[in-house]
C-alpha cells in the first residue's frame, strides 16, 4: 500500500513539475502585491535606539536614502556635534578626512570629506555647501541643507570626487535632552560603483551613521566641549 501510495506521489510531483513557468509566475504574480519602487521601504528598524532607516530604487547611478531618529541629548548638543568638522571623521560612515574650508557666515560654510569606499572601489572625496536654518519657537525645528559642489576645489591625488549629493537634515527638540533627526536625500557616488557597493552603503551608512552621531553627542556632553563657543547658528 505504501509503495502504491509512493508511485503516486512522485508521479503527482512529476506532473506539477511540468506546469509552465509562465503560468506559476502569472499565478504567483496574483498573490504577490506588486512594490511601488517610488515609495521608500524600511529597511532598518531598532526600536532599542530608536532608528529607522530606509531606501527607495532611483536610476543606476544614486544612493537614496532616509532617516528618523531620536538622539538623546539637547539641541545644543546635536548641533554643536554636526558643525565641528574636524571631528565629523570620528563619527560619520567610513569618514577617513573632514575639514572646514571656508565659513561663509554663521549660517553657512565649505567642507571636505574623504569616504573609504567598498573593497575593490577607489575612495571617495566630497566638497559640501552646507546652509543653517536656524532654530525659532516659531518654526519648531533646525535644518541643514547639504549640497555637493565637486568643481569648488581641484583633484586630490587618487579619489574620485562625489558629482551629486543633496541631503536635508531637520533637528526637531521633542524635550529638554532628546531631538528627532530626520534626514533624507541621495548621493551620486561619481565613478564606476558597482550595484552590490552601492547596495551595502544604501542599506548600512544611514543607521551606522545614526549610532555614531550618538556616541559622538555623548562624548561631547562628557568632555566639556558644549560649553566652547559654537562655529556656527542654530538658534534664532
Amino acid at each position: 500500500m505504501f509503495k502504491k501510495v509512493s508511485v503516486l506521489g512522485i508521479a503527482a510531483c512529476l506532473m506539477l513539475g511540468t506546469v509552465p513557468a509562465s503560468y506559476a509566475a502569472d499565478e504567483l504574480s496574483g498573490v504577490r502585491p506588486e512594490r511601488n519602487k517610488a515609495e521608500w521601504q524600511l529597511v532598518k528598524h531598532d526600536a532599542t535606539r530608536n532608528i529607522k532607516t530606509y531606501i527607495r530604487e532611483g536610476d543606476a547611478k544614486r544612493i537614496n536614502f532616509k532617516v528618523d531618529a531620536i538622539i538623546e541629548g539637547s539641541l545644543d548638543a546635536v548641533a554643536r556635534v554636526h558643525f565641528d568638522i574636524d571631528r565629523i571623521k570620528s563619527w560619520y560612515w567610513e569618514t577617513m578626512d573632514s575639514r572646514l574650508l571656508k565659513k561663509v557666515s554663521s549660517t553657512e560654510y565649505y567642507y571636505y570629506m574623504q569616504y573609504n569606499a567598498p573593497v575593490t572601489m577607489p575612495d571617495r572625496d566630497a566638497v559640501l555647501h552646507a546652509v543653517v536654518e536656524p532654530y525659532s519657537a516659531k518654526k519648531g525645528y533646525m535644518q541643514l541643507s547639504i549640497k555637493a559642489v565637486p568643481d569648488y576645489l581641484p583633484a586630490q591625488g587618487n579619489f574620485v570626487r562625489v558629482q551629486e549629493q543633496d541631503m536635508i537634515v531637520k533637528m526637531t527638540p521633542l524635550a529638554k535632552d532628546k531631538v528627532r533627526i530626520e534626514a533624507e536625500g541621495f548621493v551620486d557616488p561619481g565613478g564606476i560603483a558597482p550595484t552590490w557597493a552601492m547596495n551595502f552603503v544604501q542599506r548600512n551608512a544611514p543607521y551606522s551613521t545614526m549610532l555614531g552621531l550618538q556616541r559622538q553627542v555623548n562624548m561631547a556632553a562628557h568632555n566639556g566641549t558644549l560649553g566652547e563657543p559654537s562655529p556656527f547658528t542654530y538658534m534664532e
